[in-house]
């Protein structure tokens, strides 16, 4: 003869808050940062001109390097390079440092968003065009360093 349990529901929530949670599936570093990635992309294009919220944070950036000095002039959007024929790279900043060396700035949210069509975009801009490239991207999420990423 089988003896029937019957719990109540504060019961039955106790039982199973006891019981132990499945552990999460382990995912390789190229699917962690797929994921990132596929998180962080923009829903959509912005209108050329504007400047998205971590494009505004380095334009901040660039008004104090200019009032320390370190920065004579910057644009934003306002130089177009021309790759090959239906091709062509809107760089984010131009930037003229203390030093007379205009600089190409590419702004990313983080370093796992540099997509590999825009890394080769800019290396055959730097291969054509006597500039200096870089990827620049917060240090850390929210973080007012920026490092730069020479291409």
């Amino acid at each position: 003869m089988t003896k029937m349990l019957r719990w109540s529901p504060e019961q039955l929530a106790a039982h199973q808050a006891r019981q132990p949670k499945p552990a999460p599936a382990v995912q390789s570093k190229a699917d962690r940062a797929a994921a990132v990635l596929k998180r962080n992309q923009a829903k959509g294009r912005l209108p050329r001109g504007t400047m998205n919220k971590t494009e505004t944070r380095y334009s901040v950036y660039l008004d104090q390097q200019k009032l320390a000095g370190g920065v004579l002039w910057w644009s934003f959007e306002g130089i177009k390079l021309m790759l090959a024929k239906n091709t062509s790279i809107t760089i984010d900043f131009a930037v003229m440092s203390a030093s007379g060396v205009l600089e190409m700035h590419d702004v990313k949210g983080a370093k796992a968003m540099i997509e590999d069509d825009a890394r080769a975009k800019t290396k055959i801009a730097a291969a054509l065009y006597p500039f200096v490239f870089k990827f620049v991207y917060p240090a850390e999420k929210g973080s007012d360093v920026w490092t730069e990423e020479e291409v």
